[in-house]
């Protein structure tokens, strides 16, 4: 059996990670394809080299660019490679472009498709990523659902039972994994002057926030609310393009410091040991109520509704006022939540799958 692992964005690796180490463990056939949706190989090199995973064998480098530009490239680039290596299965995870993209070209070969974290649902269909995991769903032949609720919801949107395996999400294995690797960057308090406990953590990238001047302004004048408040230091690794959305807005937030985004590892010492994190990002959703630090999400819905039912996160939106009070919501709650994901052992689990599957193929 060969294997394809298609990803792009640096979530995706994170993800990944615990596939990617269980099948170098039983010296699986397989090859990692970057389409570099997000950032360049070449800048993600490091981030491979932290996690200690090995290179990819191709790199498409498309860079950023509209949806369909973008998609497009991915969807000739991907094809090619996939014409000329023809493995058994494609993996793929999430709900990138680089997902969608990925499951339509294997889908196309006739090649079988396995979506990892499959059925994440927002119900908003403004969302690019709620297009993308729809989509990707619908063309897999193996749907690896992280909960039986995700499993319900596929079974209750027509997906035949046979196709749908719930594994648990390897965001758990991932974080177990790599909490070890970050021990390493733990001066990261020390050089930002920060102590455990004593300071939010912010992290804004998501189109719908950043791309909308009004949208991006009153979560802002949210998180200045915050800092009035509480007198916490907010600390917020910048994303690319929220930088550049805040140059050409001219938006100046007070009471946040901004600093140069952060590697993965070190960023994970940090969300481990903040008072409290506010974001717009899923993964950091999930992380936080594994970790046990209560998160508010700047979103008006989340494909993460585990995290709102165990207690960890509740959604602000982006109105400045909404932001304070759940914040104060959050604070005021005990850390001592389920974790609904799983155990920590689905990169297992996935592996196991895959090999039954194709063993009775053959």
């Amino acid at each position: 059996m060969k294997i394809s692992i298609i990803l792009g964005t640096r979530p995706e690796i994170i993800k990944f990670s615990p596939i990617i180490r269980e099948f170098e463990r039983l010296g699986l056939d397989f090859f990692i394809l970057h389409s570099g949706q997000h950032y360049s190989y070449n800048l993600d090199r490091v981030f491979f080299e932290q996690l200690g995973l090995p290179g990819v064998r191709y790199n498409l480098d498309v860079g950023s660019g509209s949806h369909g530009l973008q998609t497009g490239k991915m969807l000739i680039g991907i094809e090619a490679v996939l014409k000329r290596e023809f493995p058994d299965v494609v993996l793929v995870q999430g709900d990138t472009n680089t997902t969608l993209a990925g499951a339509l070209a294997a889908v196309k070969l006739h090649i079988q498709v396995g979506h990892v974290e499959a059925e994440l649902r927002s119900y908003d269909r403004s969302m690019p990523e709620e297009i993308n995991r729809l989509l990707a769903d619908h063309c897999s032949d193996l749907l690896f659902a992280p909960t039986e609720k995700s499993r319900r919801i596929l079974l209750g949107e027509g997906f035949s039972e046979d196709r749908i395996f719930v594994t648990g999400n390897t965001v758990v294995d991932a974080l177990y994994q790599n909490l070890k690797l970050a021990e390493g960057r733990k001066d990261i308090l020390k050089n930002l002057g920060l102590k455990e406990q004593g300071f939010f953590l912010v992290t804004i990238h998501r189109q719908e926030n950043v791309d909308d001047k009004n949208r991006f302004s009153r979560i802002l004048d949210g998180l200045e609310l915050v800092s009035g408040k509480f007198g916490l230091p907010i600390i917020y690794p910048v994303h690319p393009r929220a930088e550049r959305r805040m140059r050409e807005f001219g938006l100046k937030p007070k009471g946040v410091r901004m600093i140069k985004p952060l590697d993965y590892l070190s960023f994970l010492v940090l969300e481990s040991r903040a008072r409290l994190v506010l974001t717009d990002s899923g993964g950091v959703q999930e992380e936080t109520c594994i970790l046990r630090v209560p998160c508010v999400t700047l979103r008006y819905s989340t494909e993460r509704p585990e995290t709102l039912e165990a207690g960890s996160n509740i959604l602000a939106g982006a109105e400045p006022e909404a932001i304070l009070e759940k914040v104060e919501i959050m604070l005021s709650r005990k850390r001592d939540w389920p974790n609904p994901f799983g155990d920590g052992k689905a990169g297992g689990r996935i592996t196991r799958i895959l090999l039954s599957k194709f063993e009775e193929r053959d």
